[in-house]
């Protein structure tokens, strides 16, 4: 009951929020921006918790500072240009630019400021995967902000698509597996609870909303149907993922839930995991398969 509780408040409260600031349009939506800022916060601080229990890290408030940062600059890559009406006379290879400054600086302090060299690797694996899991990934949603079609932003569809693929594998995986899983859960120890129809329904769910969007913006998702079913196999296999390496994480740590900051859900990162690993999996294929934008 729980758990059907927290979908609905997912669905009616949840989704209407993020739709919500999804539209502000102010600033190619400075709200958005702002809000993947605080979602790269919360997040690195609870990744960062996780790993702390098995493992050596380098102090927290650096990490997390440098999370954030990969976050902010490709948000203020996406906003300046409208605050300021210039054009950045560089592309996107900046927001990558400071990723990889990030991984530097956290190689540059261990190698400068450690005193033993025993947990090393560990430390430098553990913060480097922080970083790029809770910033460099959340960086391919700000992106696709700066999709255009005929001049005009299509932030809004690219969104609400974006974010209806995932809560519909999320939901129809939990329907199918409520109705049809009893005898074929437990096929994977990282959630013994999921079912394979659970996984099915995930697929089905995902591929409907894809395909309907070619119904709804047949302008943005045009062409031949295998597009959309591709898009919506790749998102929902993606967001599953997404969900079971965050469970291996708290597996590992020995914690039931990342936090506290999302009632009725737990954590942020126990909400987002699988938006973290569909983001670049759906940037890189709306690119690919209906660009150039």
């Amino acid at each position: 009951m729980n758990k059907f509780l927290s979908r609905l408040l997912v669905f009616f409260i949840g989704i209407p929020i993020v739709i919500g600031i999804v539209i502000l349009p102010y600033f190619n939506h400075l709200p958005l921006h702002l809000f993947f800022i605080l979602v790269s916060f919360f997040a690195s601080n609870e990744l960062y918790d996780i790993f702390k229990v098995n493992s050596r890290l380098p102090p927290k408030t650096l990490v997390v500072s440098l999370s954030v940062l990969v976050t902010t600059i490709a948000a203020v890559y996406s906003v300046l240009p409208e605050v300021l009406e210039i054009k950045i006379p560089y592309g996107q290879e900046i927001i990558t630019f400071s990723y990889i400054i990030s991984l530097f600086i956290v190689m540059a302090y261990e190698a400068i400021f450690a005193k033993e060299f025993e947990t090393s690797n560990s430390k430098l694996a553990a913060s480097a995967f922080i970083i790029t899991y809770s910033g460099f990934l959340l960086t391919f949603a700000s992106r696709l902000t700066l999709f255009r079609l005929n001049g005009q932003s299509i932030t809004t569809p690219l969104f609400c698509v974006f974010a209806l693929l995932v809560f519909f594998c999320d939901s129809i995986a939990w329907l199918f597996g409520m109705l049809f899983g009893k005898n074929n859960r437990g096929i994977l120890k990282a959630s013994p609870n999921k079912s394979l129809m659970g996984f099915f329904g995930g697929f089905v769910g995902s591929t409907f909303i894809a395909v309907s969007a070619t119904y709804v913006w047949p302008e943005i998702f045009s062409g031949k149907i295998w597009k959309a079913v591709v898009l919506g196999i790749s998102i929902a296999l993606s967001s599953i993922v997404g969900d079971l390496v965050e469970s291996v994480f708290k597996r590992c740590s020995g914690i039931k839930d990342s936090g506290k900051v999302v009632p009725g859900r737990g954590g942020m990162l126990d909400s987002i995991d699988s938006v973290l690993m569909s983001a670049p999996i759906y940037y890189l294929l709306i690119s690919i398969m209906y660009g150039p934008f």
